[in-house]
Order: C-alpha cells, then sequence, then structure tokens
C-alpha cells in the first residue's frame, strides 16, 4: 500500500504520453489528409475561379464609365480594372459609344484568369510545352504552358470576306514593328507570324470589337508584347529554311456568327462560367488550316505545300458551313503595288501631255520670234 501513489503516477503519466500519441497520430492524420487534398486538386487540376456574375450596363455617356471605374475598391489596380473591361467586351474603351451596352462583372479581381471563357488546366496540352488555343466565334484566346492556362486575351479576327479560317497552324517568325508586305500604310507592332503565305499573323492594331482584319488576329498593345515575347517561332533546317508546323503550335477554333450585327455571344454572358470554351482532346492532331487560294498573294503561290489543298479549300469551306453560300471572298490584294500601278500610269499620263503639248509651245516661240522682228522693223 505504500507503493500505491507511485503506481498511480506511473499510471497517470502512460495515459498522458497515450493521449499525447494518440493526439499526434490524429494530427499526422490530418495532415496527411490535407497533403493528398493539395496532391489531388494538383494532380487533377480542378481549381476553378469563384463565380463572378456581369450584368448588362448601357452606357449613356462618359460618365457612367467613369461611375464604374470609381465604384472598384482601391485594392484592385485601375490599369487591371480597364483591362477586365477591354477584354470582356473585346474592345479598347475609346470604341464604347453612348446608348450601347457592355458587360461589366460584378467582381473584380488583379487576376484576369478569373474572367477566362478557357479552363485552367488542360489535361490533353499536359506534355506540350506551349499551345496556343484561339476561339474564333468567341474572339479570345488561351496560351497554356504543359497544360496550365497563363494568359487570357482578347481578339479581333478577320471580316467576313477575308476571315481567319479555322484549323491548325504554328507560329512562324515575328518583328517588333511590322509593315505590311501587302500595304506600307499598316503599322503593326509585336507582329507573331502564323502562316508564311498567307501573312497571318498575331499583331497589336485597333480592337472596335468585332472581325474586321485581313484575316489576322488583332491584339491590345500588352497582350501583343507578351505573346511576342512568349511565343517559339519555326525552327530552321541545315538550309536555313522554316521547317513546317515546328513553332508554338495555333490552333483556331470555329467560326464567326457574321449574321449578328452588334458585337458578339460574349455580351450574352451572365457570369465568368458562360462561354467556356470546350478544348480539343487531341489538339496536334486537329487538321491543318485549308485556307482558299484565292486569299494568298500570287507571288506566294509557288511556295506552297500541297497547293492542291488550297485550291479545294474553298469548296470545302462552303461544304462545312464555315462560309455562307452569298458570301463572296475577297482576293489577296497588294495594295503596294496597286500604288506602284497607279503611280506608273499617273506619270506615263503626264509625260504623254508633256509631249502632245511640244507642238503648241513650238508655235508660241515662232509667233514670239516673228513678233521680235516686226518691232525691230
Amino acid at each position: 500500500m505504500k507503493n500505491y501513489p507511485y503506481y498511480l503516477f506511473l499510471i497517470l503519466l502512460f495515459n498522458i504520453s497515450c493521449n499525447d500519441e494518440l493526439k499526434e497520430t490524429e494530427k499526422l492524420d490530418n495532415d496527411n489528409k490535407i497533403i493528398e487534398n493539395i496532391v489531388s486538386i494538383d494532380k487533377s487540376n480542378t481549381y476553378e475561379p469563384i463565380e463572378i456574375k456581369y450584368q448588362s450596363v448601357e452606357i449613356k455617356s462618359r460618365r457612367t464609365l467613369d461611375s464604374i471605374f470609381k465604384s472598384v475598391p482601391d485594392s484592385i489596380d485601375s490599369t487591371t480594372v480597364r483591362k477586365i473591361i477591354m477584354t470582356l467586351n473585346r474592345k479598347e474603351l475609346h470604341f464604347i459609344r453612348n446608348n450601347e451596352k457592355i458587360i461589366v462583372p460584378e467582381i473584380f479581381t488583379n487576376n484576369l484568369l478569373d474572367y477566362s471563357i478557357f479552363p485552367r488546366f488542360y489535361p490533353a496540352a499536359k506534355d506540350i510545352k506551349k499551345i496556343i488555343i484561339v476561339s474564333i466565334d468567341k474572339q479570345a484566346y488561351g496560351c497554356y504552358e504543359y497544360g496550365k492556362l497563363v494568359r487570357f486575351a482578347a481578339v479581333n479576327s478577320g471580316k467576313e470576306r477575308t476571315p481567319s479560317f479555322p484549323g491548325r497552324y504554328s507560329l512562324v517568325w515575328k518583328d517588333r514593328l511590322r509593315r505590311s508586305s501587302l500595304d506600307s500604310t499598316w503599322i503593326m507592332p509585336y507582329t507573331f507570324n502564323f502562316h508564311s503565305e498567307a501573312g497571318s499573323a498575331f499583331h497589336q492594331f485597333v480592337m472596335p470589337g468585332r472581325p474586321v482584319s485581313h484575316s489576322c488576329l488583332r491584339q491590345f498593345l500588352d497582350d501583343a508584347e507578351w505573346l511576342f515575347k512568349w511565343g517559339e517561332g519555326a525552327k530552321r533546317d541545315s538550309l536555313g529554311r522554316y521547317i513546317p508546323m515546328s513553332g508554338t503550335p495555333v490552333i483556331l477554333l470555329g467560326h464567326f456568327d457574321y449574321t449578328r450585327k452588334v458585337g458578339g455571344p460574349w455580351l450574352d454572358f451572365t457570369s465568368n462560367r458562360d462561354g467556356l470554351v470546350a478544348l480539343p482532346e487531341n489538339p496536334l492532331e486537329v487538321e491543318e488550316a485549308l485556307i482558299p487560294i484565292i486569299q494568298i498573294p500570287k507571288e506566294a503561290r509557288s511556295s506552297l505545300r500541297n497547293k492542291e489543298r488550297y485550291m479545294y479549300a474553298e469548296d470545302t469551306l462552303r461544304a462545312r458551313g464555315i462560309i455562307r453560300p452569298q458570301v463572296k471572298l475577297t482576293p489577296s490584294i497588294n495594295f503596294n503595288e496597286l500604288r506602284r500601278q497607279k503611280q506608273a500610269e499617273k506619270m506615263k499620263k503626264q509625260n504623254s501631255e508633256i509631249k502632245d503639248d511640244k507642238p503648241i509651245l513650238k508655235d508660241i516661240e515662232n509667233n514670239y520670234r516673228d513678233c521680235i522682228e516686226v518691232n525691230l522693223r
């Protein structure tokens, strides 16, 4: 009985130790569950941004737009706010007119990816270093690195008679400040070509909020600069020639609904969950783009690979409903050559007029001499 308190102490100590071990075990189990959850999120990449509702706002005047900017918390960068509105509406702010409706998010964040119509993760591209997916119908693109979305941006693609055709392309060459080979008055910062013969390229240019280009993909300046630095051009062979499809893959999906006269489907989105793009299961197996021969400059046709595809491309695109029956495509026009021809014709006409004037000038000269002789007499 004398040792009873001692035994009681040992039992108490053992219970405390067991409880501590049990708590530690439970803590480890919980930590493991947390780690497992994190790993499962990383593996499945199921992250989705919070749902952000959109509202359609009629712009009565410049004050309406200013009030939207002023309502955003100071914690959100003002430049980001403007970029979000421009991207959601696919246009520069100065193209927003009075009495026009635009979509405005109820919540602004500092991350433009929260408003993306492209999934945050693209499982089929997890082994692809870089790839660009362009949604022509929704006028936007997403850039992926090993399946992870790293950029969401707006585009304004080709108008109906000079459209941007769906299919697989790849980046080829780039030029910091490009003057168009078809029209030297077109100055295009941060040009990244993705079809050499057709002259199709990403570049900065005015963004009115609809397909308006000659098949190129226009962008906002900061997006054009980012893509210019991020993308990888085509590799060259031992003779210095570009290796086809060796640059960053570019996939154009869908075609625009040109029957819509104002804006595009993005104006009907009610949240950032609307308009999500269905990505191809095998992006590198997407059919190479079909481009009608009429839209290839004549001077570039001799270098075409598989020229036959370009010859039947228009019929195929019409059969697929990509080109509407009543629409006549505009041939590729070299405006620089047209100006040279007009200038040559003008010079020829001027030279002809000078030749026609020579007999008249001779008569005037003879009459002048006769007058001088009469006066001298």
